[in-house]
């Protein structure tokens, strides 16, 4: 019959819960659940596995079939990621946080921009700079500005107290 599958599943109800207990990666516990489901004949066909779980028939039966090639290893086992490498290596960021945890620091992005620079020989952009150190790194550069000598003492704690906001 068309859309039944064939497929035999070596491990024990038991062994998929546990192994889906365990499980903390979502894509990987959702390729148990559907080894589980059709162990159990919770599910009858791949269409309805798939309709159940959200994804598409072919992403249910390309896991069914790397199963069937090489068992639960094969099918939980996690390519490595392609992609562009950070232009800013783990040694680069460890030593910028450690500068910006000093007391004395930077005032400005454009100072951490021209370390990098110099230092660390590592080209970015200011916007990247930024990014990295305000949002990853959450460091914020903002210093006290001076205040007038005019001022009376305690003028900002009454303006405050009055502020209606």
């Amino acid at each position: 019959m068309s859309g039944v599958v064939r497929i035999e599943i070596r491990e024990t109800t038991e062994e998929l819960k546990t192994f889906m207990r365990k499980e903390k990666d979502v894509l990987r516990h959702e390729k148990l659940q559907v080894l589980y489901w059709l162990k159990t004949q919770t599910v009858d066909s791949v269409s309805s596995a798939a309709v159940r779980l959200g994804k598409h028939r072919t992403t249910i039966q390309r896991w069914l079939s790397s199963y069937r090639s090489g068992g639960i290893e094969e099918l939980l086992l996690q390519k490595p990621r392609s992609g562009r490498p950070r232009i800013m290596n783990s040694e680069t960021v460890e030593r910028l946080s450690k500068e910006l945890s000093q007391p004395e620091g930077f005032s400005s992005y454009k100072e951490v921009h021209e370390w990098l620079i110099n230092c660390c020989e590592v080209k970015v952009a200011y916007r990247t700079v930024h990014q990295w150190t305000r949002y990853r790194l959450k460091a914020k550069l903002k210093v006290p500005r001076p205040v007038s000598e005019k001022q009376k003492l305690g003028a900002v704690e009454e303006f405050k107290k009055n502020c209606p906001s």
